[in-house]
């Protein structure tokens, strides 16, 4: 009797209006506003190639085991630099015209991209003290 009445309760304080699309984040931690998931190819070619500063895309899968790893480690490596570069995730299922433009075979997949050019790029997953050099490399630190 007990826990239907802590369940109901847990019930009713649960949101139950519209929810936001799918792919769509809101968040307002400092590592989310550097990361963003791209929703199309126009939007990748608007937030992505055009962009006035320098991005690390993360070619990812939701089934991929090693990706649900560096993603995250990625992030927050991405958040350390504070600004000077941006993330784009990409999930190859719902994007592979991306994944088959930029050559994806494997997942993870990393891209290092300056004035819509790929300038550097890794395949699999990273310690924290490797990707801290990759991404000071794209930044020229």
């Amino acid at each position: 009797m007990a826990q239907r009445l802590a369940l109901r309760r847990l019930l009713s304080l649960t949101p139950r209006g519209p929810l936001a699309p799918p792919g769509r984040t809101f968040g307002t931690s400092v590592g989310r506003r550097n990361t963003f998931n791209v929703q199309d190819g126009s939007d990748f070619q608007d937030r992505v190639v055009n962009s006035p500063k320098p991005i690390v895309v993360d070619f990812h899968a939701q089934w991929c085991g090693p990706c649900k790893i560096l993603g995250p480690r990625l992030e927050k490596m991405v958040a350390k630099q504070e600004g000077k570069v941006l993330m784009a995730k990409v999930d190859i299922d719902d994007h592979t015209d991306l994944a088959i433009e930029y050559e994806v075979s494997a997942v993870p997949t990393v891209l290092a991209m300056k004035n819509g050019d790929v300038v550097d790029k890794f395949v699999g997953i990273k310690d924290e003290d490797q990707l801290e050099a990759f991404l000071k490399k794209l930044i020229g630190a």
